[in-house]
């Protein structure tokens, strides 16, 4: 099975998603550092469909100042225009399969789509 995570080292759900990843049998992995390497907007709005979340649902207040600029009421255009120039405004680690895609906020909920 396929499988692509997009992973903060730094964070430690990321990390303990990523290891459950490492440790199932049969998995193709693809690590996506985000931070990095930035979400493009139509692939957000993919995810977000596929995991049935508006970006409000996976939108990063803390450690961020996504509050502060008021994307916590912002519509779902200008999260999303904020995510893709400032992906640390994305909650993490979201992992996609060939049976789903997961916002993986405790990193068990993985399991749903393996």
């Amino acid at each position: 099975m396929k499988a692509t995570i997009w992973h903060n080292p730094a964070c430690g759900t990321s990390r303990k998603t990523l290891a459950i990843l490492q440790d199932t049998p049969g998995i193709d992995l693809t690590v996506v550092e985000y931070l990095k390497h930035p979400y493009a907007a139509d692939k957000l709005r993919q995810l977000f469909a596929a995991a049935g979340l508006a970006a409000r649902d996976a939108l990063r207040l803390r450690g961020t100042d996504a509050e502060q600029r008021g994307l916590k009421d912002a519509d779902e255009d200008v999260i999303i225009a904020a995510m893709t120039a400032n992906p640390a405004y994305v909650e993490r680690p979201i992992v996609e399969t060939d049976k789903g895609v997961r916002l993986c906020r405790p990193q068990d909920r993985v399991h749903e789509i393996l």
